[in-house]
Parts: C-alpha cells; sequence; structure tokens
C-alpha cells in the first residue's frame, strides 16, 4: 500500500461513511493536514487487542462479557448494587462511590435509561500497569481506536487518581498521555486526528489509576446521569436528581403512599425531590427526557437494541401510571425560584401532577390529614447564616409539631448537630453526601419535646416586718393591676416596675420565665456604698417574691453610652432565649447588650405596622434586631427591606425573621449607615419605620449621628423613599427631643405618642415619643 493510498480522501471518505460520530475531551486543537509518516506503515500493525475487537474477528468468536461501572455519590452504592441486579448484572460488586458488574450490552444500556441512582456508566476498554506516563502512551496506543470513534469526532478524557504513582502526580498531565496517544495514532494511521472538546464531546474516555493499576472506560452516560433532562432552571443549591431520588427512595415515602396520600415540600427550590417522586410512582425510566448518551456517538452503538429498551420503557411507563394520582405539593419563599420549579414539572411531563406555589414557611398548613413532609432546607455553609438555619429548623419543627399531627417529616440537611432544634424523635438516620458535604436524611414522626406553657407566677408575700417590705408591696400592686391585662392580650413580656420608689431606682422587667433588672446609674450625689445595698436588698426581694433561682434573675447597671461603647460588641456571646408577643417569637440576649434585643415599650407600635403593612412594601431603618420587620411581614406585607450599620444586629433580624417563618428574597437585610443608603437608593415603600438611636458614634459611620440635630434631614431623604399613599412612623426615646416645626409645612404631621404607650408604661409616658407623617396631597 502506498502513501498516496492511506492518506487519499477516498479512503477517508469511505471509513468516515462506515463509522458513527462519537466522543473525547480536554483542550481544541486544529487537525493537522496528511502529512507523509517517515517510513510507510501498514495498516494492521497493531497488537491483537485491536483485531479481537475488530468487526470481522467478532463475527467469528463468541461475544465476550462485558466489564461495566457505575459511579455514584457516597452512600448511594447499595441502591445502585440493586439496581445493576435487577437490570441482569452479574459477579456484582460495590466500593466507595462504584459498583461493578458483568454483563452484555443491553445491562449497560439499561443502567444508562434505567438506573436512579447511578452518576455515570463506564465500559471498560482495558487494564494495565501504568508506574509512569509512558506507560498510559504505550498502552494506549495499542488500542484500535477507530474502531470506537473516527477522526471527525471530539473527545474527551476524564482522569481519576487515587495513590497514584510519584511519577504520575496530576490527573490531567495523565489525560494528556491518553489524547497524545490517541491523536499519534490517528494522525500515523489516516494524516489527521480527532479533536478535543471538553464542554460537548462526541466521545468520554475515563482514565482510572489506583496505585499502578490502570483502567480506562468508554463512558456510555456521557452528561453525568443525574442530568435527566427536565430541569429548566434552579436555585442557588439544587440538589442533583439522582440525590433527590435516594431521598425519596430512603424516606420509605413510596412504600407508604396508601397511608400518607400527600408528599410535600415547604421548602421545595427547583421542585427536584417532587419531580423525581412523582417519576418513581409511574415508573418512568429517567433517561426517557435525554436527548443524548455518551454511546451515541460510539462506533460499536446498537441502534436497534437502544430503539428496543426505549419502546419498552414507554410502554411500561404507559403500563404503570397511576390512576389516581397521589398528592404533590411544593412551596418556596422566592418566586423566582417558585417559577423555575414550575417549568421544571411541566417539562418533566407533570405539569398537572405537582403543585408549586410561593409561600412562606410562616404561612404552612396541613392539607390534609396524612402525609409525608419530606424537605431539604438551607445548610447555612458560612457561620452567619448558620444562626439563622439554626432557628430557621425550630421554626419547621414547632410547625410540623403543632399543624401535621399524623404525618411522617423526611429531613435532609447537612447539620445533623442541629437536627434536635426540629424537636422530633428520629426513628430512621441514613448518611448521605451531597457533594463533598456530609449530610443526613432524618425521619421522624412523634415530637421529642414538651410544648413550652406560659409561666404560672405565683408571687410569695414577705413575712411581715422583712427588710424590703415597701419594695415587695409596690410589685405585688403592680403585678395585681397588670396581670388581667397581660392574661387578656396574651402578653408574657412587660414592664412590672420603673423606679415607682425612689430608694430602688430599678427597671424590672418579666420575660415569660426570665426577669431582668436594670439599675439605673446613681448620680455622683448618692453614696455609692449605700446604692449598692440598697440594689442587693432589691435583688434578694425580687428573687424571694417570685421564688426565683439565680440563673433565672439577669442584671444590668443602665448608664449612659458614650461614643461607640454601644457598637463595641461583635457578636451574640451570650445565650439567646426565646420569647414571645403578639403571635410572634423573638430572641433576647439578656446578657450581652444594655438592651436584649425587643423594646417593650414599642409593642403597640409593632402592632401598629403590622396592621398597616397588608400587601405594602416595608422598610425599617435603624432596624436593630428586626422586630418591626417581623411584625411587618406577619401583617402580611409584600416585601421588607430591613437596614442597620450593625451586621451583629442584623443576624438577630435574620434569626428573628426566620424564627417565625420568613426569609428568601423579599425580605432583604442591609447592612450600611441609614443616612447614606437613603442618599442612593431609588426604591419607594408604603410604611417607613424609622427609630434612630438618640446617639451614635459608630466605628462604621463617619460621622457623629444626634437625633435632635440630624433628625430632619433624616426624616426628608426616608420622605423621598415613601411611596405617595405611603405612610412614615418615626419613633424617638430622647427624653429632651423636639421635632422640627418646618417638617409641619412639608408632609402631614400627627404625634401618635398617647396612642402608643401600653399599660405597663403609662407612669413614664414620655419612654417614647412617636409621629406619622405623609406627602400632602395636592389636586
Amino acid at each position: 500500500m502506498n502513501l498516496k493510498t492511506v492518506c487519499s480522501p477516498a479512503f477517508i471518505a469511505y471509513k468516515n461513511a462506515h463509522i458513527h460520530p462519537v466522543l473525547f475531551a480536554d483542550a481544541k486543537e486544529t487537525p493537522l493536514m496528511c502529512q507523509a509518516p517517515a517510513a510507510p506503515q501498514p495498516i494492521n500493525h497493531y497488537p491483537p487487542f485491536s483485531m479481537l475487537n475488530s468487526p470481522r474477528k467478532a463475527r467469528k468468536r463468541k461475544k465476550q462479557p462485558l466489564q461495566f461501572t457505575a459511579t455514584c455519590a457516597s452512600g448511594l452504592e447499595e441502591l445502585v448494587e440493586a439496581e445493576i441486579q435487577g437490570f441482569g448484572g452479574s459477579s456484582v460488586t460495590r466500593q466507595q462511590g462504584a459498583v461493578t458488574w458483568i454483563g452484555n450490552l443491553e445491562t449497560g444500556y439499561r443502567a444508562c435509561l434505567w438506573s436512579r441512582f447511578a452518576s455515570r456508566i463506564l465500559l471498560e476498554l482495558t487494564r494495565f500497569d501504568a508506574p509512569d506516563p509512558d506507560a498510559i502512551y504505550s498502552h494506549v496506543g495499542t488500542i484500535h481506536w477507530d474502531d470506537h470513534f473516527t477522526v471527525k469526532s471530539t473527545f474527551a478524557v476524564h482522569t481519576t487518581l487515587v495513590n497514584a504513582s510519584a511519577a504520575i502526580n496530576h490527573s490531567q498531565f495523565a489525560a494528556f498521555r491518553v489524547k497524545d496517544a490517541i491523536a499519534d495514532q490517528f494522525r500515523k494511521r489516516f494524516g489527521k486526528r480527532p479533536n478535543v472538546d471538553i464542554s460537548d464531546p462526541d466521545v468520554r474516555l475515563n482514565l482510572h489509576i489506583q496505585g499502578t493499576a490502570a483502567s480506562l472506560s468508554l463512558d456510555l452516560s456521557g452528561e453525568s446521569l443525574h442530568r435527566r433532562g427536565y430541569r429548566t432552571g434552579s436555585g442557588e443549591a439544587p440538589l442533583k436528581e439522582t440525590l433527590a431520588a435516594a431521598i425519596v427512595h430512603l424516606s420509605g415515602w413510596p412504600q407508604r403512599i396508601g397511608e400518607e396520600p400527600i408528599l410535600l415540600d415547604p421548602m421545595c427550590g427547583s421542585g427536584t425531590l417532587l419531580i423525581e417522586a412523582a417519576l418513581m410512582i409511574s415508573n418512568s425510566a429517567p433517561g426517557l427526557l435525554r436527548k443524548t448518551f455518551g454511546f451515541m456517538g460510539w462506533n460499536k452503538h446498537d441502534h436497534l437494541l437502544w430503539e428496543r429498551l426505549v419502546q419498552e420503557a414507554l410502554e411500561q411507563e404507559n403500563r404503570s401510571m397511576p390512576k389516581v394520582w397521589p398528592q404533590f405539593i411544593g412551596y418556596d419563599a422566592d418566586p423566582g425560584v417558585v417559577a423555575a420549579a414550575r417549568k421544571n414539572a411541566v417539562a418533566a411531563g407533570l405539569r398537572d401532577v405537582i403543585v408549586i406555589q410561593h409561600r412562606q414557611l410562616a404561612q404552612l398548613h396541613s392539607p390534609g390529614t396524612h402525609g409525608c413532609l419530606l424537605t431539604n432546607p438551607p445548610y447555612g455553609e458560612r457561620l452567619a447564616d448558620k444562626e439563622t438555619v439554626k432557628y430557621l429548623y425550630r421554626c419547621l419543627g414547632r410547625i410540623f409539631r403543632t399543624r401535621f399531627s399524623g404525618w411522617t417529616l423526611g429531613f435532609f440537611t447537612a447539620n445533623p448537630d442541629l437536627a434536635e432544634m426540629v424537636g422530633v424523635q428520629w426513628k430512621d438516620r441514613q448518611r448521605l453526601y451531597n457533594g463533598p458535604i456530609r449530610c443526613q436524611l432524618l425521619i421522624g414522626k412523634e415530637s421529642s419535646s414538651v410544648a413550652k406553657q406560659a409561666p404560672d407566677w405565683t408571687l410569695t408575700p414577705l413575712p411581715s416586718g422583712t427588710t424590703g417590705q415597701d419594695l415587695a408591696q409596690r410589685l405585688m400592686k403592680n403585678w395585681a393591676a397588670l396581670l388581667p391585662w397581660t392574661r387578656s392580650e396574651e402578653i408574657s413580656c412587660f414592664r412590672l416596675y420603673d423606679a415607682d420608689i425612689p430608694e430602688y431606682n430599678l427597671a424590672i422587667d418579666i420575660y415569660e420565665g426570665w426577669v431582668h433588672v436594670q439599675e439605673y446609674a446613681a448620680p455622683s450625689t448618692v453614696d455609692r456604698q449605700k446604692a449598692e445595698q440598697r440594689f442587693n436588698l432589691a435583688l434578694d426581694v425580687i428573687r424571694s417574691l417570685f421564688s426565683l433561682p439565680r440563673s433565672r434573675v439577669f442584671l444590668k447597671t443602665r448608664k449612659k453610652q458614650k461614643g461607640p461603647q454601644q457598637y463595641q460588641k461583635t457578636a451574640d456571646t451570650g445565650t439567646l432565649y426565646e420569647v414571645r408577643e403578639g403571635g410572634a417569637r423573638f430572641l433576647v440576649n439578656f446578657t450581652d447588650y444594655l438592651d436584649t434585643g425587643l423594646f417593650l415599650d414599642h409593642r403597640l407600635t409593632r402592632a401598629r405596622l403590622q396592621q398597616l403593612s397588608q400587601g405594602k412594601t416595608f422598610l425599617n431603618l435603624f432596624a436593630y434586631t428586626g422586630t418591626a420587620t417581623v411584625y411587618a411581614a406577619m401583617g402580611g406585607a409584600a416585601a421588607t427591606t430591613t437596614v442597620d450599620i450593625s451586621e451583629v444586629y442584623l443576624a438577630r433580624a435574620r434569626a428573628n425573621l426566620a424564627l417565625n417563618g420568613y426569609g428568601g428574597p423579599l425580605h432583604q437585610t442591609v447592612q450600611a449607615d441609614c443616612l447614606h443608603w437613603l442618599t442612593t437608593a431609588t426604591e419607594r415603600f408604603g410604611v417607613i419605620f424609622v427609630d434612630p438611636p438618640t446617639f451614635s458614634n459608630s466605628r462604621h459611620r463617619q460621622q457623629v449621628f444626634d437625633v435632635q440635630k440630624d433628625h430632619a434631614v433624616l426624616l426628608r431623604l426616608a420622605m423621598r423613599r415613601l411611596s405617595r399613599d405611603g405612610l412614615l412612623i418615626f419613633s424617638t426615646n430622647s427624653r429632651k427631643f423636639t421635632l422640627d416645626t418646618t417638617l409641619d409645612s412639608e408632609f402631614a404631621v400627627r404625634e401618635i405618642s398617647a396612642e402608643t404607650i401600653p399599660p405597663d408604661f403609662q407612669r413614664n409616658r414620655r419612654m417614647h415619643r412617636c409621629w406619622e407623617l405623609q406627602h400632602q396631597h395636592r389636586f
């Protein structure tokens, strides 16, 4: 055979006409033109391996069994093994992240079409010893590659190394040696070489080296099998379809459909759990929606076999379609994610089967008497987010225990240490991985915690003649006066005493089962030792009167904060306690700050904001711990924006929102200086709450803020962000504050201080002052 014959276009055209397009990967290279080799080489000079795989020899020999490997996420090996056995594989063995078997090509095709849990299906081409890169090149070069794909095909090589020799210390370099061997062979034989295409090759090859033992396989799956073909959009961290299918299977719900005819995911994201469950119930082959597989670019692809298996799968799906579907319901707090999930359901052919709606966790209610609540809530990988996630879990658990009696809870999380926050007795735990993240699937039904009851305070009068009798009698008198009101309004956090007797210069607040005592710093004219004795006496009276241990009483000295003192804390280092108010729940810190995080005197103001916020956008400036934002969300605010200069306070605000079942992009928190933020903001809001500190010299702020000096500028900027028919509420605790009179000429201003002082603060009616501002409408 002369050189002209080897390189002639007619010869290449003949070969291409009898070879189907195929696959490979790495970095794009331009094919070389046909060049004369140094010495003509016979086409059939390759070793026996290629001859054994040639079509001519295959007709004369009995077909040899094929070796396959299915790769999968750690924790799914047992599930994949059961699948492979069902597909007809023999000698099935499993190891971490992989299942191997021996079978014919049909078992490999069935795995591609039907496996719900495997990631890739690999057909082994050869095994060899690979002590160094040259050994890789040499052995790969013995394979007759035009049996598998053509010079017009693109290909890619993926390499995994496990304890490989020191000479092979980089997976990409090993892949290059495979690529070079293939390219050089094609160039020598045909004068051209196939191109590399990493992103979308016709043929994918997989090189696996463990120690010096190497195997080279053809990837029959092409793209990972978790890409079913129905996902058109997703959230930030979607579950892979293979993992979602495993979660559904391991939850046991498919076997309990008769008892639990509803599957509900309250944080459904892209809807993957629901879609995989519906495909499982209808016995739909996961690969039916895929347009391509890796074997479709392989020369030895058996088209008739594949078409028969696809037709068989379609017929089986038709036979298995439920006459009465269970209910599949999904909710999410992100409207954009909800839209994507709906598109995914439609693409999967489940438009009329799965219902997905925008809904906050707070609005979650049971749609039936029995079902399975299965969800993959956020993990909170960042430390700041982890605190929010912790209280989201607590909220989910509280809702499940109170509204889903008789249901099963399937809870997939990367934070099993936080799972106890859910308050459910877990009867089963499955260890799984979401990529590199260790996770657990927890299954439970019964509550593991006792519902928190409101404390039943019983005051014990002091014996007659006991020192401190005057304070004890005043506390009992106040208690008797406030008790009917607290019970009728279901108030568990209130002020009991506020320096009613000059000798006891204290503020005493009740926070459910705890007492918070603040001592007003004595003036310099009062003897310090005498003031300390009075304070200690007051504490003894409080503990005796309420029969409280020391752990239930928290003490602080209230004095004027100067400069940056009020912003020195960088984190909530103390224990956070959960208290209730107005149907909401809040986290309070009794130790780290002067204030607990819940201003009791603003109770009526918060309730007012709740009523005003229905269907409107809400802005909370100088938001502190976001308590007003929670009320606005409960009132049905369309969206909220919470702005504060302190990330510590904003973290607590997010935790408060999560604790009450609110979150997602419609409830944003912004760390910024409020005055500066107002100069750059463009959005308008229906309700704005402005409650600035009296004085602030934060390390984040460029200049000192003084509410008396700066409130006019602040309110004018805020009113620019108020919608035409909106309402702004401005509040201040400054005792000497005077509102700038020029504001009356620009806006409709009304003082509402008297309407916002609750009964427990009536003795000190100047605890705060409050105004409503609106735009003056001109017609």
